[in-house]
């Protein structure tokens, strides 16, 4: 068993509470950088499958193993699945085109003899009359006007370009759930035997996807968790499905406002970020979060309000995408998210709730009293026993102001609680002292101080999921 043997330099109160997500591309792709990365406040690192081989995988993840253990800091590894990402195919050139232009489109068709684009990902058979198709990202808007022997026949609606492999959207498409490719299923199958903690299922419609997910992770032996990403007008619909079926939520922003309106998107955002909440499912905001950092040291005012926003409405992560895989100032990025974030916690500025009208349980009732016993007692640390987790996730659905220390023996719960809103995880033994032990290290390395107040909560059988029952004040002496 590996144990968290190194302690923070910075006091309790100082620990930032929404956590912040770093994908891994060429621009950080070194021990120097991800360690960096880490040390400035990166709770996980995202690989994007849609990018990178196998062999590049087999060097990254035990790296990031290797430098999470150095530092003593818990560290969730995400492997985010490319999942039925529609993209033009490869073909010379610019395509330059007009409003009122017929289009025809194929998969893998080869447009220097036929004049028909190809394009990566075969709609012919899901797509229909009258359906809208987006082109290059959202920049070329079409209408499907038929489709006939495996050619998608569209209509231009606007004047401008076309460049091989940029994306397509279809908002009104039922994919009909067949949303994990076989590409897909080769990373799934090769990430089974890698240590990941999360797997990111790209493009979700309904639970069912989610669902068929879990199956297969099950079926190869995994023991990762599952994070929905919506972006599509089919997950809007099925969201609070989606949300109770999944392990987390992630909010992408990009396709979403092309599936959706643009407009929709701040809303979609909040009403998902309460959901998360209600269902006690970690919820992360994605996509251009501080998107002119890819190409300058600072970002724009519209940027530091959107991660402020976040922070404020309750998400439980920021996740940063160009700016860390391919931008110039990967390490800043991380630096000025992080700011914003102590900056946003410490101002106070309002607290979100939104309504919870689910049947109390016991454990979110024990979740309720120990929050607060907390904040009348104003302790310095809620600490907290967990096996699985599921205690962590229902303290920290309450979004309590005071740091939540989570103690567990599991190394892969302790990384996977890295993306938990407020939660600082240390890996323990079973013990019927673990909270105690660890208060007193936590003490002797100046994290807490003498006089300080904890409250803790554990189980009486250490190591029994599902059996927390028990609640204790302490002052540390």
């Amino acid at each position: 068993m590996t144990f968290t043997n190194i302690a923070p330099k910075i006091p309790i109160r100082n620990f930032k509470r929404t956590k912040i997500i770093a994908t891994l591309g060429p621009a950080s792709d070194s021990p120097e950088v991800i360690e960096q990365m880490i040390l400035e406040g990166a709770n996980a690192i995202r690989l994007n499958f849609s990018h990178g081989t196998h062999e590049e995988r087999d060097r990254q993840i035990p790296l990031i193993r290797k430098i999470s253990q150095k530092l003593g800091k818990p560290v969730a590894i995400i492997q985010d699945l490319q999942g039925p990402k529609m993209r033009l195919g490869d073909f010379d050139g610019i395509v330059n085109v007009r409003a009122g232009q017929t289009l025809q489109l194929k998969y893998k068709a080869d447009y220097e003899r036929s004049g028909i684009l190809p394009i990566q990902f075969d709609i012919s058979k899901k797509v229909k009359r009258g359906e809208r198709l987006f082109l290059f990202d959202g920049r070329i808007r079409s209408v499907i006007t038929s489709v006939k022997d495996g050619i998608v026949h569209v209509l231009i609606e606007n004047d401008g370009i076309l460049i091989k492999r940029k994306g397509m959207n279809l908002p009104d498409t039922d994919l009909e759930g067949e949303i994990i490719t076989p590409k897909d299923k080769e990373d799934i199958a090769y990430g089974s035997g890698k240590d990941i903690d999360y797997v990111a299922l790209s493009f979700v419609q309904t639970a069912h996807d989610i669902m068929r997910l879990r199956r297969k992770l099950e079926n190869l032996g995994s023991k990762a968790k599952i994070i929905a990403k919506i972006e599509t007008n089919a997950a809007v619909e099925n969201i609070e499905e989606i949300v109770q079926e999944s392990d987390a939520i992630m909010i992408a922003r990009g396709d979403l406002a092309i599936e959706t309106l643009p407009e929709s998107v701040p809303v979609v955002q909040r009403k998902i970020i309460g959901l998360g909440l209600k269902y006690r499912t970690p919820t992360i905001v994605a996509t251009q979060m501080l998107a002119s950092m890819t190409d300058t040291p600072e970002p724009t005012r519209a940027e530091v309000s959107d991660v402020a926003t976040a922070v404020i409405v309750g998400a439980d992560c920021v996740m940063l995408s160009d700016e860390t895989a391919n931008g110039k100032y990967p390490v800043e990025a991380i630096k000025v998210m992080k700011r914003v974030i102590l900056y946003t916690q410490n101002s106070d500025v309002l607290t979100v709730q939104f309504t919870d009208d689910l049947k109390p349980t016991m454990q979110t009732a024990i979740s309720d009293a120990l929050l607060s016993l907390a904040k009348k007692l104003h302790a310095q640390a809620i600490v907290a026993e967990s096996k699985s987790g599921a205690t962590i996730l229902n303290i920290a659905a309450l979004r309590p102001k005071t740091p939540l220390i989570a103690v567990t023996p599991d190394v892969r719960v302790a990384n996977q609680l890295s993306i938990v809103h407020g939660t600082k995880s240390y890996v323990r033994p079973s013990n019927k002292l673990a909270a105690t032990k660890l208060t007193n290290w936590l003490k002797e390395k100046k994290v807490l101080a003498k006089g300080d107040l904890v409250v803790t909560v554990s189980g009486k059988h250490p190591g029994v999921v599902g059996a927390t029952d028990t609640i204790k004040v302490r002052v540390i002496s």
